[in-house]
This record gives structure tokens, sequence and C-alpha cells, in this order.
């Protein structure tokens, strides 16, 4: 199945051959394109002949690349087929095996394909690859990948998976140390299933993957309130110990290989209310999308902020007041910022954290709240406090549609509210929201901004547990 264009950058090679958006690239140089993962490959050669499909037609396109060009080409979907690769396991902590009733139906789509692993770094578990698609990682050279490993006894991960026929994966693994390709891991810890023993073994035989396996991610379980598995989330007690654990691997990892090596996820930290590491501790890596150092990120942001623009008070705001609601975990963490906002710059911030009523008070991350929660609990209090403006995390809303879990926009909640919604990342946002500079603010008397609220990269729930 071809590949639909979308759109065509500048100066590219797509652009010099003529391309347009609404073309369809079937194959490059002669090889049938499948995904945008093999236009890359094929398309880095010198000269290139391009078979596209125009108004039922189609042509050979002759082109030449300079070692500094791109091909150019943004597809309407990076998988042709506009499909996911499906998950074949039935792991108890699965977002889509507890998720709330009567949602929108992608929500229960439960996806495992190893090309959004190398292309947005999405977790997948291998197991449900095909021959063909291991001779592809190794041709290719689809590099570094991202595994959801969980326990390297293939026992325990199997019950992990609830999936009888999973594989070895430290076999795997080496599979792709052997043909040079490099990982990423995370394991997420379930209290009394892959715990203990458990996970020191899986961080132990891991380890001696190195240098091939670039980091491992100790990720806590996140269990909704319609989980039906009999677990239970971790103490902030359990929690603490943890840290206390990691840190300990920690010191020996960096003494063996120069680097931690395993790394914990911020809700550790925030749920045992343990400090936050410095920027320093991550070694570089960039993991934020799988919950490890955006609250550092945050952190960091936020001392900028408080030498740059917040060195003196504001002046001139377009709003006099602010409500924030976020989730229960961050919550306190940004009470502590907005304290010391409201003092430097003399412009009032309340923190309310919301409750995910939806999906269970177990869940506690920003990402998975409703916008019905945000109306029904924020409703009051805006009603109380009439503050100028109300602001929301933009990671509620990191759908390609901008809406959240419940199909809930940002305009909507401006509306319910009938008060100015802007989205945030960043205390640097809040001050832009302020003075009225923020792109992402949603006002219920005026039309929505065009402009995307999803970052750039892959999407996926699953990732905000």
């Amino acid at each position: 199945m071809p590949g639909y264009i979308k759109a065509i950058e500048p100066e590219s090679v797509a652009a010099q051959a003529g391309l347009r958006a609404g073309d369809a690239l079937s194959a490059i140089n002669g090889h049938l394109l499948q995904d945008v993962i093999d236009a890359q490959f094929y398309a880095a050669d010198t000269d290139l002949t391009l078979t596209v499909e125009r108004g039922g037609e189609t042509m050979q396109i002759s082109a030449q690349r300079a070692f500094w060009q791109t091909l150019g080409i943004e597809f309407e979907h990076p998988t042709f087929d506009i499909d996911i690769r499906r998950c074949n396991n039935l792991c108890p902590f699965c977002f889509v095996l507890q998720n709330a009733p009567r949602m929108r139906r992608t929500l229960y789509i439960k996806d495992d394909d190893y090309r959004y692993s190398f292309l947005f770094g999405h977790f997948v578990t291998l197991t449900n690859l095909k021959e063909e698609d291991w001779t592809r990682l190794a041709a290719q050279h689809l590099s570094p990948l991202y595994i959801s490993v969980h326990a390297t006894d293939p026992e325990v991960r199997r019950k992990c998976l609830r999936n009888p026929t999973a594989g070895d994966i430290l076999s795997q693994l080496r599979w792709l140390a052997a043909h040079g390709i490099d990982f990423h891991t995370q394991l997420v810890i379930t209290p009394g299933l892959n715990d203990g023993a458990v996970l020191a073994q899986s961080v132990s035989a891991l380890a001696e993957l190195h240098p091939h396996l670039l980091s491992i991610s100790v990720v806590p379980v996140g269990l909704t309130r319609h989980h039906r598995y009999g677990h239970r989330p971790h103490t902030a007690r359990e929690a603490a110990t943890m840290i206390d654990t990691v840190a300990d691997w920690q010191v020996k990892y960096r003494k063996r290989y120069g680097k931690a090596l395993v790394y914990l996820t911020d809700e550790w930290y925030l749920i045992s209310r343990r400090s936050i590491p410095l920027k320093r501790e991550y070694d570089g890596l960039a993991l934020q999308e799988n919950g490890m150092g955006m609250v550092r990120d945050f952190l960091n942001e936020w001392e900028r902020i408080k030498r740059g623009e917040l060195s003196r008070p504001l002046h001139g705001t377009k709003y006099a007041s602010a409500l924030l609601g976020t989730g229960m975990l961050f919550a306190p963490t940004l009470t502590r910022a907005a304290a010391q906002f409201s003092q430097r710059s003399g412009v009032p911030l309340n923190v309310v954290g919301i409750r995910n009523e939806r999906l269970g008070e177990t869940i506690t991350v920003a990402g998975l709240l409703s916008g019905a929660d945000a109306i029904a609990q924020l409703g009051p209090i805006v009603d109380q406090m009439k503050p100028g403006a109300v602001i929301l995390p933009r990671i509620m809303f990191d759908h390609p549609d901008g809406i959240a879990l419940d199909d809930v926009t940002p305009v909507a909640i401006a509306q319910a509210l009938r008060t100015p919604v802007a989205l945030a990342d960043w205390m640097g946002d809040i001050v832009d929201a302020l003075q009225g500079q923020n792109k992402l603010l949603f006002d219920p008397a005026a039309p929505a901004p065009e402009l995307p609220v999803i970052h750039e990269g892959g999407w996926a729930v699953e990732k905000y547990l």
C-alpha cells in the first residue's frame, strides 16, 4: 500500500523532484514501501527512482540526493496500511484491560508495534514479531528500540504478560545485541509479582548486556478502579525502599560502566515525597515520555523563570489571578512552585489536585485526567474564587485531536467554567498565560486557536501509566 503525502519540506529531494501533497509514494529504486522507515532507508542512496501515484496514474520520477538532503516527505500516516501492530499479551496492568467502559473506541486498542518503538520510543514486548520482522530489524538496523521486559525469568515474565507462549526475552535481547542493535528497557513493577528478588535478578541479567543495553527504567504499576486481577499499587514506604535499593545499584554500575544504567521514574519520588534527582544523575537520557526526569525538567525550568521573568514583579498582566488544576500526584510540587510564584509576581495562583473519579483515585497522574472530572471539581471553586483564568496540564489533551480521555476539549471546559482556559507544561507557560501570550489559550467566547496541542512524536495513552 502506498504512503500518501501530507506535506513536502522545501529544498528537499521530494521538493526538487516535484512531489506534492496528495501524491502517493509506493516504491523507491524498485523497493516497495510499507512504512516511513522503508522510505527513509531506501532514500539513503544518491540516485533515486521514485514510484509515485497521482490522479490515478503511476509515474517514475528520477531524483538525485545530495549528502545533506533529506527525502523531505511528511506522510499522512507513518505506517502506510494505516494500522498498528496489535499486542498479543494480556498484562494485568495493561491500561486497555482496566479502562473505564463507554470511552472512545481507540482507547481499547492494544498496540505493540516495533515500528513505533523505533520511530517514537514506544515500549514493546517483542512477543508478536515474525521471522521477517527480525530479518528487517537486522537488515535496516532499527536502533535503538524500547522494550518492555518486566522480568527476565521466562516464567515470571509470562505471568507478567499473561502470555504462556512469550519467548525468552534475554535470548531475544542477546540477538539484538549481536546484530548491533541498542535498546532501552523498562520493568513495570507489581508488588508480589516481579519485585524483590525477581527485580534484582532482572536488573543484574540486563546489566550484563551493556553496552547495547542503554537503560533500565523501573516503573511503578498503575491500577485503575476497573482492575480485575487482585493486584495493588505501591505504598509510600515501598516506594522509599525502592529508591534506596536502586541507589545502591546505581553506585555499583557507575563504578563499572560510568553511568547509573538503572533509573527510577518520577512516580517513586513523588509517592514517597523524596527529593527528585538532579539532572546529571539521568546521564543525558531523554526518557521523559516514559515518566523519567519530567519533574526535574519542570523544577529546572522553574529556577530559570525565577532568575529571569520573575526576577521582578509582573506588570500589565491580562489576568489578575489563576486557578491551576493538575493530578493529585504532582499537586504538592506544583503548590510549592505556585506559592513562590505568587510571592514573587504578586499574582495569586491557587492549585487544585483533581481526583480521577473516572478511572479511580489510584490513578493520580495528570495525563489520565478526564475533562468531566476537571469541570465537576473546578466548577464550584471557580464560582467561588472567580479566577481570571484556569490553567490545566497540556498533557491532559496530548492526543492528535487535542481532547482529553473522555473526548472533552479545552474549549468545552472553558465554556462549562465560563472562564478562559490555558494549557501549560512549564511555569513559563503560566507567565505567558497571565500576560495573554500563551498560544494554547481558549476563551469561552472566542473561536478555538487552530494550533496542535499534541507534542511531535507518537501518541499512546499507555505511556502515562
